[in-house]
């Protein structure tokens, strides 16, 4: 698979970000979440209007291949990774990590000294290979439904110019 290219979200995206998102949730967290976890989690997108508020509020990075959305990240302030998802058809192929290594660095150039998640524990094991550590479990209330998360952290490096000083 090529390697994706990595572009600014546009509010025409969100249709797009939107599907991208839902099957991931379908299709990627079954072992981990029931299918009513799956479908309350997955209702986050059906209000366009806030989607587009939520994903315009953050730093929004999304991979493309050949042109076409196949994955997304949003950076909520400085700090707080808050959505990584990709479709389930380029899942295991890289993706994820282009995206969070391409936040990472925009986080740091933002002055970040960490960042945080708040994992699905479909995503916690991608979040420890990336070199975060537990700091907490979480019980989340999703409509009719309780969905279990880990907030995660990362320590980042001091930017070189900060060292030098």
């Amino acid at each position: 698979m090529p390697k994706p290219g990595l572009r600014p979200f546009l509010p025409a995206d969100a249709p797009i970000l939107a599907e991208i998102f839902r099957a991931s949730i379908q299709e990627l967290t079954g072992e981990d979440y029931s299918e009513g976890q799956q479908e309350a989690w997955a209702e986050a997108a059906d209000d366009e209007e806030a989607w587009v508020k939520r994903l315009a509020g953050c730093l929004t990075i999304v991979a493309t291949i050949g042109g076409s959305p196949v994955g997304f990240i949003a950076l909520k302030g400085k700090e707080l990774v808050d959505l990584l998802y990709v479709h389930p058809a380029v899942a295991g192929q890289g993706v994820a990590s282009t995206l969070y290594g391409a936040i990472e660095q925009l986080a740091k150039a933002r002055g970040a000294d960490h960042l945080t998640v708040d994992a699905s524990d479909t995503a916690r094991d991608f979040f420890l290979k990336q070199g975060f550590v537990p700091q907490q479990r979480n019980t989340v209330s999703l409509g009719d439904e309780w969905l279990g998360n880990t907030t995660m952290k990362k320590v980042l490096s001091a930017p070189p110019e900060a060292v030098r000083q």
